[in-house]
């Protein structure tokens, strides 16, 4: 039986024939990362490559690390097998990873979305044999409004709450999901006020993006100051102590879990916006298809349901198990 050009073991994606692994879970000596997050990018790796803009986030994240960058399309190559990164639309720096030997081509997807959200580098199907990807959100009842659309919602509800002289606190992941908001929230409102995480995070990434001006909020900050105001915070700040002094706030987060009203309730959030940087069921789909591929493997999300689907439209599909979390949420990527 021929062995696969990617496999997965116990520490992650692994290219044999390179020794190498993609977004591993445990230590390894060589790891090629696509993107940012917490949980495709860990700690104690001996080497890391990565796209040269997810560089500042990880060192952000792992501290003192060897990393080396690439570009989008530019090919390196390790014991014969040729690689190279290509855009994932997911986050800043987030990317694909093309694997190419003997002339059999695998593409390991990371995270992705096919939406141009105007902060990361848009998504770029690559044709393949095998594709793997995430389905994060594989089911038909995702479907993502337009990003316009979303952000018409989130301006709105921040205006009527500056009339009511309430503040608005929003959710989002820390990396990714803030500095999306941010970039596209009016400014004409009122200011923005972040929570630590996102306004260091953020101050990372103003490096390459242009993004709107924010406050920090620090014990000095008032309540007078926030009122009318918007406060971008993470998810893990709801309930906390840290959130009191918004008082009186309205909460809203911006989630493609916010598509079932239970995960609203569960989570006591008062409004919800569907907003995801994950694919919705018809963007896997078209993305898959755009590839070509003839062998998918699902990784997390609803994998066995979408590998089913995908076998009952004519692909050879199947599911790895991994650790990798996708939009978890009630975790701050």
């Amino acid at each position: 039986m021929k062995t696969p050009l990617l496999a997965f073991n116990q520490n992650g994606i692994y290219c044999a024939v390179a020794d190498v692994y993609i977004d591993p879970w445990k230590r390894v000596d060589k790891a090629i990362i696509t993107h940012g997050h917490a949980d495709h990018s860990r700690w104690g790796n001996k080497k890391y490559i990565t796209h040269h803009h997810n560089i500042p986030i990880m060192k952000h994240r792992l501290g003192d690390i060897d990393v080396g960058g690439k570009n989008y399309g530019e090919t390196f190559t390790i014991n014969n097998v040729k690689f190279s990164l290509h855009p994932a639309g997911h986050i800043v720096g987030s990317s694909q990873v093309r694997v190419e030997y003997k002339g059999e081509v695998w593409v390991c997807s990371g995270d992705y979305k096919t939406e141009d959200d105007g902060v990361s580098t848009p998504f770029e199907p690559i044709k393949c044999h095998t594709f793997i990807t995430e389905c994060t959100f594989g089911l038909p009842a995702f479907k993502w409004k337009s990003q316009t659309e979303v952000m018409s919602e989130i301006n709105n509800w921040w205006k009527e709450n500056k009339t009511e002289e309430r503040t608005s606190v929003l959710f989002g992941y820390s990396l990714g999901k803030a500095q999306r908001l941010l970039k596209h929230l009016d400014t004409d409102i009122g200011e923005i006020y972040t929570h630590g995480a996102i306004e260091n995070m953020t101050d990372v990434l103003r490096l390459m993006i242009d993004f709107p001006s924010t406050k920090l909020i620090t014990k000095e900050t008032t309540k007078k100051e926030l009122n009318g105001n918007l406060v971008l915070a993470p998810p893990s700040a709801h309930g906390s102590t840290w959130i009191r002094k918004m008082v009186p706030f309205v909460t809203a987060s911006a989630s493609g879990w916010m598509t079932f009203r239970s995960a609203r309730r569960r989570r006591a959030i008062d409004k919800g916006f569907v907003m995801s940087d994950h694919c919705d069921w018809d963007g896997l789909l078209s993305s898959i298809k755009a590839t070509k591929c003839e062998k998918v493997i699902c990784t997390h999300g609803y994998t066995e349901i979408f590998s089913k689907y995908l076998r009952e439209i004519g692909y050879d599909a199947r599911t790895e198990a991994t650790q990798y979390e996708g939009e978890a949420a009630d975790v701050d990527q």
